[in-house]
């Protein structure tokens, strides 16, 4: 594997939740830098490390409503 894509997404209890697409990883962080390294510990704790993939993409969603 050579690219493994996750989405970051806003906790509604605060904090963040991320999850890898295609892989059964899930993980939380109270902040971007924390959410960061918890993905990297995920990551290395899922794969062989043999099997690590080379590159971690992380695409924040971020929902806002608006009102009229």
């Amino acid at each position: 594997m050579i690219e493994l894509f996750f989405i970051v997404e806003e906790s509604s209890d605060g904090g963040y939740t991320a999850r890898a697409l295609g892989e059964s990883i899930f993980t939380e962080g109270e902040t971007i830098k924390e959410i960061k390294e918890a993905i990297k510990d995920a990551v290395k704790c899922h794969f062989e490390l043999e099997d690590l993939p080379k590159i971690i993409r992380i695409h924040f969603v971020k929902d806002e409503v608006l009102t009229i």
